[in-house]
């Protein structure tokens, strides 16, 4: 590029002296407005251009490194090498020892940090788990039988014409040979009835959420009835009441099911394609009937396509198209299953459709055997729409469920963000077809449903069910997950084309993103021995390379999961994919087999007799009365990013059963405040029983910024009521260890002492430090110590800033900085998962969003994007980016051992130094990572050039 001789800016970077140890001020031109700005702030140039006891050395050894002045009159006290003198007074306490309530300390990892679209934050650590291997279900108690023809007789009859409700609504085909029909529910969405996320504290919506049912630790809802004041003062909620006690007799029954249930085996059939708009009279036998031979024909089919229609602007709004290729493609599946081959004539072997839901391009349908079909009933569908602002049907899902016997199943077709940097944007689609897709089926299956085995929604009181409400649930789809972006195109192109998949399974983004607990969690999944399934030249079976189409990394985009109550009742019998080749995707199949109960209603009843007659006298007593083992909770010392359990021990010590929830203070809606979770928040104790609640303390940026600015305090009272009983007050205190973390620089370089001696009460702090006086240092001292352990424990350490420290010791590095203790023997990759960890959580990032360039850069704008940059930082800021610009200079000379590219680095201190964008939903699907990769380019600018 062109060079600007008005400013040049040099550096010396020496071993043994700190990083910015010989900082020069710039050469300033007659046009340097910037400089001549910094001037009027009171900075003298020739005060400090050398710091004592140094030479300006302007040789760069072999790189060019970016040099920048300091705000301030001083020079930096602990950028040059400090003397026995100069040391702070810190107290040598070290760290209080580690326990069970502060090692999960949350660490970013090196993959979210070399993606650009990937902002790190705290999370709770979760340990990788291995991929599920296929294991056959454990034997039930009664050895089950296959599914073959009908079920023997129950005992208790049911009608046929009952079983087959199935749904009329706008995009669901009800089968010809079916005439029931059910109210219209297209326009329902559960948004809050879901157990993606039922913690006790209202939380943002995140595919971290677990997707297993909570059996039942939601808030008790009462959705009509409002609390009731007796004569004596006592308070009642009858709808709660019943709840409760209705839950409380699910949990008892439920756990004597083996006693009135018969398990037998069926065999579910799940495929999924991306048709690319494409598909006419191709044979579909090798993909639905392929293992047929094998495993035998299936007791249920069902399918899922994506793009039977191009996602074209007028398909997405009108959907034209979309019902007259839903019935093409249910057509062509029909005549396949019961093809003359397939059925030999014999009418048992016929499979019938139950429904089918489609979305724009999405489309799911089931189909079940013949002799099955009395046994099926409460079918619905639902389809979530999450494209174009959120709610248009080019990405989604299309869900059904049913109830098959006396098991719950569900199925979830799903299209997912595009695009091979977009995981966060899968994610998130991921999530909010989990949390709004519902299923109307009223009140009274919904309380079979928990008979069956949900008690989530008798404990939340409401008429629909969701995903995670069913035995059995299989999510299937073009779920567009890549190969990670650290693996090249090309790489990935010559490992498909020959079949060596190790590395390529081992950086699949599914795959990371579930062992992180951000997606799928607690789903599973067979292993991936299959080439990836996209992306070919239709109508081939070459992967698309041609030169005048966007070459694309091969990837396993279609994919089969699924999530079982009882994880022993299904086990994985295939895991492949068909050859097909008229679209640039291949279809996916597997074959599972499921274990499905079969209830003896009679047995049941007995059963549900007995516990009513035990329940019955107990309740015949009087009043309840608890004790809880204490009322006071002290949580001592809490530390930043680390969670802190306590128990209280609810006894039942009365005659009668004792029903218990947490209830809101007056005039407030959460339980409690955002930093302090309770679980479970209701419950029912019989006499003499005991169970415990768990209160837990987690501090994350968000609660670590407030305490600092004394916006916030560790103080907060519950109230646990029993119902027809009294209240007790529970206190909860806590006193917050100050840390470095989740405070800004402006902060930090205004005290010398560590922080953790520093008060959070404001007026302590006024009176022992002078906060109107200019700021003692131009950097944070726990910067300057971080960055100058790293470069003394090693640049040339391989796979520096990428590989995972040791949680451990990221604990204790964290506690040296906030109390001033001396650093041990750490690793430096420890060391460097510390910095990138202070620098993201600092709560006002170092780069704002006012600082991203508006316009594309190129080679010629970039000379005057980077001045611009420069002048508009504020001044500590200012020299927090210098500082580490400088740094990490130093670390790419040194890049032949450790490994570090600037391309690397540059997404490295964008994921670290730069704030998200915020704005809508369509600007941040079409402009933010334009703007974030323009600020890449800047970055990278920055350690490469020689001067500005």
């Amino acid at each position: 590029h062109d060079v600007d001789p008005a400013i040049t800016i040099t550096i010396t970077l020496r071993k043994r002296e700190r990083i910015m140890n010989d900082a020069s001020w710039l050469t300033s031109g007659p046009d340097n407005n910037g400089q001549q700005q910094r001037q009027q702030q009171g900075s003298n140039t020739n005060d400090w251009a050398v710091p004592p006891g140094t030479t300006n050395n302007n040789n760069n050894q072999g790189a060019a490194a970016l040099q920048q002045p300091f705000y301030g009159q001083q020079p930096p006290p602990l950028v040059a090498p400090m003397t026995a003198h100069q040391q702070p007074s810190y107290h040598s306490v070290p760290p209080p020892p580690l326990n069970d309530n502060f090692n999960n300390a949350s660490y970013n990892h090196p993959s979210m940090m070399n993606n650009p679209a990937v902002t790190p934050q705290p999370q709770q650590h979760y340990q990788q788990q291995p991929m599920p291997h296929l294991q056959p279900p454990p034997p039930p108690p009664t050895p089950p039988q296959p599914l073959v023809g009908a079920y023997p007789a129950r005992g208790v009859s049911r009608s046929s014409s009952s079983n087959n409700n199935f749904n009329n609504n706008s995009g669901t085909r009800t089968p010809p040979t079916s005439s029931a029909t059910t109210p219209n529910n297209s326009s329902t969405r559960r948004l809050n009835n879901t157990t993606l996320n039922r913690s006790t504290i209202s939380t943002p919506l995140t595919a971290n959420s677990s997707s297993k049912p909570n059996n039942g630790s939601g808030i008790i809802v009462a959705n009509r009835a409002a609390d009731e004041e007796t004569e004596d003062g006592r308070i009642r909620n009858r709808e709660a009441s019943t709840k409760i006690r209705d839950a409380w007799i699910y949990k008892q029954i439920r756990a004597r099911q083996d006693e009135f249930t018969q398990y037998k085996q069926g065999r579910v059939f799940v495929g999924t394609w991306n048709v690319n708009a494409k598909g006419k009279n191709e044979s579909l036998a090798s993909w639905l009937c392929a293992d047929w031979h094998k495993h035998g024909p299936p007791d249920i089919v069902v399918v899922g396509f994506q793009e039977m229609v191009d996602l074209n602007a007028v398909n997405v709004a009108v959907e034209n198209k979309s019902q007259a290729r839903s019935a093409f493609w249910v057509d062509r599946i029909r005549s396949t299953l019961n093809s003359r081959e397939n059925t030999l004539g014999d009418p048992n072997r016929t499979y019938t459709e139950l429904a089918d839901k489609y979305l724009v391009g999405l489309l799911v349908c089931i189909f079940v055997k013949q002799p099955h079909t009395p046994h099926v009933k409460h079918v619905r569908t639902d389809s979530v729409g999450v494209g174009v602002m959120g709610v248009m049907g080019n990405k989604g899902g299309a869900s059904l469920r049913l109830q098959f016997y006396d098991s719950t199943l569900c199925f979830v077709c799903t299209h997912l963000a595009a695009h091979r940097e977009n995981v966060l944007g899968r994610n998130a689609d991921f999530a909010n077809v989990f949390a709004k897709t519902s299923f109307e089926i009223g009140a009274e299956a919904v309380q079979e449903v928990i008979r069956l085995g949900s008690m989530n929604q008798w404990a939340m009181g409401t008429n629909s069910v969701g995903i995670s409400d069913h035995d059995l649930v299989f999510w299937f789809g073009d779920l567009n997950y890549r190969v990670d972006e650290s693996i090249p195109t090309e790489r990935v192109l010559e490992l498909s084309k020959a079949n060596i998949l190790e590395e390529l399974i081992e950086h699949d983004q599914l795959n990371i993103e579930r062992a992180q607990g951000r997606v799928f969690r607690d789903w599973e999944e067979g292993a991936l021995d299959f080439l990836p399934t996209y992306k070919y030249q239709p109508g081939t079976d070459l992967y698309e390379e041609r030169p005048d189409k966007k070459l694309r990394a091969p990837a396993w985009c279609d994919r089969i999961l699924w999530l079982a109550q009882e994880p022993g009742h299904v086990a994985q019998l295939n895991y492949c994919r068909s050859e097909l080749n008229i679209s640039d995707h291949k279809p996916v199949m597997s074959t599972f087999l499921v274990t499905i109960k079969d209830v003896i209603l009679a047995k049941r009843e007995g059963v549900y007799r007995e516990v009513m007659k035990m329940l019955d006298t107990y309740e015949n007593n009087s009043l309840p009365m608890v004790s809880l083992n204490r009322i006071n909770l002290n949580f001592g010392e809490v530390r930043y990013d680390q969670r802190v359990t306590l128990p209280i021990v609810i006894t039942n010590t009365g005659q009668v059963v004792a029903q218990f929830r947490l209830v809101p203070k007056v005039d407030e809606i959460e339980l409690c405040k955002p930093w302090l979770s309770v679980a479970p928040t209701y419950g029912m104790l019989i006499p003499g029983e005991k169970t415990e609640i768990e209160l837990t303390i987690t501090i994350d940026n968000s609660t670590a910024h407030k305490l600092n600015t004394s916006r916030e305090v560790l103080e907060d009272i519950l109230i646990l009521r029993l119902e027809n009983g009294r209240d007790y007050y529970i206190s909860v205190t806590g006193k917050y260890a100050r840390s470095c973390f989740g405070m800004s620089v402006d902060e930090l370089v205004l005290y010398t002492a560590p922080i953790r001696e520093v008060p959070l009460d404001p007026i302590l702090r006024a009176e022992k430090y002078d906060l109107n006086a200019r700021a003692a240092m131009c950097v944070p001292k726990e910067l300057w110590r971080i960055i100058d352990a790293i470069y003394e424990r090693g640049l040339d350490e391989r796979d520096l800033f990428t590989a995972v420290g040791d949680p451990d010791e990221v604990y204790q590095v964290r506690e040296c900085l906030d109390t001033g203790a001396a650093f041990e023997n750490f690793s430096v990759h420890s060391m460097a998962e510390v910095l990138t960890s202070f620098l993201s959580n600092l709560s006002t990032p170092i780069v704002p969003v006012s600082l991203f360039p508006t316009l594309d850069i190129d080679a010629q704008n970039i000379q005057s994007f980077t001045r611009k940059f420069l002048e508009d930082m504020l001044p500590v800021p200012y020299n927090v980016f210098i500082y580490i610009i400088s740094f990490f200079r130093e670390v790419l000379l040194h890049r032949q051992r450790n490994r570090l590219s600037p391309a690397k680095v540059a997404r490295i201190l964008c994921n670290c130094l730069v704030s998200s964008p915020q704005g809508n939903a369509e600007e941040s699907a079409s402009s933010s990572n334009q703007r974030r990769g323009n600020m890449q380019q800047l970055m990278l600018h920055f350690l490469e050039t020689n001067s500005i």
